[in-house]
């Protein structure tokens, strides 16, 4: 069977960089180990939005492969964003991440496709030639509803059905359609592993899922884990609970004024946890307004995260 076991939680890592910009690899150690050493962890994506994997040459992203390989001993899946505008593009892409030693790929859609819209067919040819070119397993990626990039129900089911896609990642972000669309995922490709990605609807999303593959599992991974499992039981007053003590921690990442900006706070919230000595990030990510580092510490303390060892 192609792929693996997600039915937990997949945190997506981001890159670590020097004060000077360049790419942290001791710093890569200290998150990849860690996270990997966590109980209910299945597999890290890394080069994705919360790693910044586009604003990375080609060599670095294959070193930054190679480094969270390591840093796991290869004994936890390490999965690959695999961004690359041109379908031929990514195809390479995922053959250089296949070298490097990623056991999957997170396949973005195309980004012209953000604001211009896709072709009928043209997402499933993605999937299918990635696949085709790389023989690396991949899971497909819905984007949220405010984009001309998500995909219709149509198309999910199209691409899920497409030999080598064993999981999707969905961050639709509308939830009448994830409430109505789920459903019928779950009866139509039974096999499919579904996961979250709303970082900010967990509570919501959490009890129809596989797992949660998230950035807010490099910060937060043992709550997280908590909740798959108080989701998956269907118990709703511990769930909440959960929910609530992250909050603080919810509202000082993500209810930020940009999506992007949660990498940034990502990084600080690492600082606060230990994992980092500072929140170096790069262009066109720019430091977050003053207070904002302040805030995001006294929100991991709030949630009782405690530094780490």
């Amino acid at each position: 069977m192609v792929g693996f076991d997600m039915r937990g939680l997949t945190p997506a890592p981001i890159t670590p960089f020097t004060t000077t910009g360049e790419v942290d690899y001791a710093a890569i150690h200290r998150l990849g180990s860690w996270l990997g050493s966590i109980s209910g962890v299945k597999g890290l994506v890394v080069l994705g939005h919360a790693g910044e994997g586009t604003f990375l040459t080609a060599e670095e992203q294959v070193s930054v492969m190679k480094a969270f390989v390591k840093s796991v001993d290869d004994k936890l899946p390490i999965i690959a964003g695999i961004t690359g505008e041109g379908t031929e593009v990514a195809a390479l892409e995922a053959k250089r991440a296949k070298e490097a030693g990623a056991k999957a790929g997170l396949l973005y859609p195309s980004h012209g496709w953000l604001r211009f819209g896709y072709q009928d067919g043209a997402p499933q040819d993605r999937y299918r030639r990635v696949y085709e070119a790389s023989g690396l397993p991949l899971i497909l990626f819905q984007y949220p509803d405010s984009t001309k990039a998500t995909y219709s129900l149509k198309t999910m089911l199209d691409i899920s059905a497409q030999p080598g896609v064993f999981a999707m990642k969905n961050g639709v972000r509308n939830m009448r359609r994830w409430d109505t669309e789920i459903p019928v995922i779950r009866r139509e490709r039974p096999e499919l592993q579904i996961l979250s990605c709303h970082d900010e609807y967990l509570l919501h999303t959490a009890f129809d899922v596989d797992g949660f593959l998230v950035g807010y599992g490099n910060i937060a991974p043992e709550l997280l884990i908590e909740l798959i499992e108080a989701g998956k039981a269907k118990d709703y007053k511990k769930a909440r609970a959960i929910h609530d003590q992250l909050l603080p921690v919810t509202k000082s990442v993500y209810h930020r004024g940009s999506h992007m900006e949660g990498t940034v706070a990502l990084k600080h919230a690492l600082v606060a946890r230990g994992i980092l000595s500072h929140a170096t990030v790069r262009p066109p990510l720019l430091h977050l307004e003053e207070g904002a580092e302040e805030e995001i510490h006294a929100a991991i303390g709030a949630a009782a995260l405690q530094k780490v060892a």
